[in-house]
């Protein structure tokens, strides 16, 4: 079905928005009479009937009506205006800190008051701070308001009145064709979904009868109705994508087996049957003219990076190049040791290029890369920077996916764009994805998962004390030394200053070496310079050091297989896919491990629900799940680097009921139709560029 929407009223249509207001909306995200009546209000007030001041509690918030008894002015530390207002059921205190003479004058002794605000304890019983209130004439009351009164998200210099009174008169556009029903009917019907207009007018406007505990949970009809839309036009989005790429077609690499027969050989352990399984799928992928779009998921210790080697191996057996990407210098080394380790031998050359790589060493990179003579490079952003050039790129590896953004990713796919082909791709993460996200967020890419850990690797045994046990667990850390083991300990972000967490990391190593005199610690943290960082991780690594003090820095690309201790300090402070990411630098080896997670008290109802996640699982994808219900997608995946999870009015963990309706929905649309280019403006507007990366 092709549809043609008209274009979006500007929002100057309205009285009122002139070039200052104007600007005020656009903050707000807001451009059109569209994007304003799409802005829902966060809460609603019921203003709807006035409470007897007699039946108030400490937190309600509702209209009360009475007399001024007293009205005075009052010089304590601030100077303030305290009224008292009776009704005959009880008093309660009116407190301004910000006052004229003109209210003085206007709250006097005898006035008829209506006030509207939050009921707070005070000194002299119950008390509202600033109400809004209206001075009533004598015989001439206005009634009370027929409609819930909406609270909305704001802006500096626009307050709640203004708003509810531009989105009225947008209210009014909703008959004038300011936003038009782009769902079909059959659809609507399908799903038992409400009119679009009805749904937005309903939600700006909720009725005195309406069901208000399920307007505050998100879980109405009307919600539900845009909901359903805003999260259909993202994954049509997504898929947009996929279908662009598809059609672009891709170079046939066959696997021959002329490499990867002799790497498999070669590797001192067998590969797991997940591990085997994955490889098959990315390797039927990349047999085919279409390009591969596969996220590949696996917890810590899985074995991702043979997989990637694997499909590395078939690019090159084609005589093509791959290009792995990763997004710390200290990962990318790793894989760059990994591959060279592995490739070498079979006379495949692999080179690599991060941001340290300078001068002479760069230029010669660079012009491996272009000659194709570097068949397989391994590095960090700095591969799709514009001066690298692939002769003839196949296949892109992106490792810890989320780190990157789509952006990124489909800038390093552009590196190897010839004509009509585009390269492979394989994403690879280690923060396992919650499958509500994996539907959403990733839509565009086909998903497999490594669900087997290899034989051998222990489970990790997770400990939480309070800090104020400290002495116990660094005479653990002792014991553990002794017995010729490594252990870490990680220091979590204070505030938002690298600056600060480095000075407590800083701080932390001094301590323990004054009282661990006896073992060799070293001291890894972000301020450090890359040549510094790989230098104390390759002694720890050698087991030159006993202990190594880190910053989050070591949460991916280290693998020290002695290591079977690791004290994280403030472990509250991070998200459980960090903590658990975190967890897996230990247990790397056959030998029994911990993870003391030493938290500071007291701990918040979520901070002790979180810590007994990790204490009671090692199974990364139930943590994800939990970290997705307590803090949410964007935090989980990291708004920022995404750029694909703001949405306005959808929430992925509260709608994931409707994601099947969403999957069912797109596939019986054309993604490419008019329809639903209308659905992917009106939710992402200018979001949706990056399908033309």
């Amino acid at each position: 079905m092709d549809i043609e929407v008209a274009a979006p009223l500007p929002v100057t249509r309205l009285k009122g928005v002139g070039t200052a207001m104007e600007l005020k909306l656009q903050r707000l995200g807001i451009t059109s009479i569209q994007d304003l009546l799409l802005h829902l209000p966060l809460r609603y007030q019921d203003r709807t009937r006035v409470l007897p001041i007699g039946s108030l509690r400490p937190g309600d918030e509702g209209v009360v009506e009475g007399n001024i008894a007293a009205g005075d002015i009052v010089q304590g530390r601030r100077r303030m205006l305290l009224c008292r207002l009776q009704d005959g059921t009880g008093t309660l205190s009116l407190r301004f800190f910000h006052f004229s003479a003109a209210q003085k004058n206007a709250l006097r002794n005898g006035a008829r008051v209506r006030c509207f605000g939050e009921v707070r304890p005070g000194q002299a019983g119950l008390e509202m701070v600033h109400p809004e209130y209206r001075v009533l004439s004598p015989g001439n009351e206005p009634p009370v308001d027929d409609a819930l009164t909406p609270v909305y998200p704001l802006t500096e210099g626009l307050t709640q009145g203004r708003l509810r009174g531009l989105v009225m008169q947008a209210l009014e556009w909703l008959d004038k064709g300011a936003i038009e029903e782009i769902l079909p009917d059959t659809l609507l019907r399908q799903w038992s979904l409400s009119p679009l207009c009805e749904s937005i007018r309903y939600l700006h406007c909720p009725p005195v009868d309406c069901d208000q505990a399920a307007l505050l949970e998100h879980r109405h009809p009307a919600q539900t109705r845009l909901a359903f839309e805003e999260l259909l036009a993202h994954h049509l989005s997504l898929l947009k994508i996929r279908h662009s790429l598809r059609e672009q077609g891709a170079p046939v690499l066959k696997p021959t087996g002329e490499f990867s027969r002799p790497f498999l050989a070669g590797l001192p352990f067998e590969l797991t049957g997940a591990q085997l399984r994955v490889a098959r799928e990315v390797a039927r992928d990349m047999n085919m003219a279409v390009p591969m779009l596969r996220l590949v998921q696996g917890d810590v210790g899985s074995g991702k990076t043979v997989v990637a080697a694997l499909a590395a191996i078939q690019a090159v057996e084609n005589g093509s190049q791959a290009a792995v990407m990763a997004p710390t210098e200290i990962l990318a080394e790793q894989h760059f040791n990994n591959f060279k380790a592995w490739l070498e031998p079979l006379g495949i050359t692999v080179d690599w290029l991060v941001g340290k790589v300078k001068g002479k060493a760069r230029s010669e990179t660079l012009a491996r890369t272009a000659s194709g003579q570097a068949q397989v490079v391994v590095g960090t952003h700095a591969l799709f920077q514009e001066d690298v050039h692939f002769a003839d790129l196949a296949l892109v590896v992106v490792d810890e996916q989320h780190r990157f953004g789509v952006h990124q990713r489909l800038t390093l796919r552009e590196k190897g764009r010839d004509g009509n082909r585009t390269p492979h791709q394989l994403i690879m993460t280690a923060t396992p994805i919650p499958r509500t996200l994996t539907m959403s967020a990733y839509a565009d890419l086909d998903c497999s998962i490594i669900d087997e850990l290899p034989p051998g690797r222990t489970p990790v045994n997770t400990v939480v004390i309070a800090d104020g046990r400290r002495q116990e667990v660094i005479e653990r850390v002792r014991q553990a030394c002794a017995e010729g083991r490594q252990a870490y300990w990680v220091c979590t972000l204070i505030e938002e200053s690298e600056a600060l967490q480095c000075q407590a990391a800083e701080v932390t190593a001094e301590q323990l070496r004054e009282a661990l005199p006896e073992l060799r610690i070293g001291l890894v943290h972000g301020r450090l310079k890359a040549t510094e960082k790989a230098s104390e991780m390759a002694r720890f690594k050698a087991a030159e050091l006993d202990l190594l003090v880190a910053t989050t820095v070591i949460e991916v690309g280290v693998d020290v297989p002695n290591a079977s201790l690791m004290i994280i300090e403030n472990p509250e402070r991070l998200g459980l896919a960090q903590l658990h990411q975190l967890r897996g630098r230990v247990g790397r080896g056959s030998v029994e491990s911990f993870c003391v997670l030493m938290y500071h008290a007291p701990l918040s109802q979520q901070g002790r629900e979180r810590l007994a996640v990790m204490r009671e699982s090692s199974d990364g994808f139930r943590i994800a799940e939990k970290d997705l219900e307590l803090r949410g997608p964007g935090e989980v995946l990291g708004t920022r680097q995404t750029g694909m999870m703001a949405f306005k009015i959808a929430d992925l963990q509260r709608d994931s009921a409707l994601l099947p309706k969403i999957k069912q929905a797109a596939a019986v649309l054309d993604a490419d139709s008019g329809l639903c280019q209308s659905l992917i403006k009106r939710w992402l507007g200018a979001g949706d560029d990056y399908a033309h990366v």
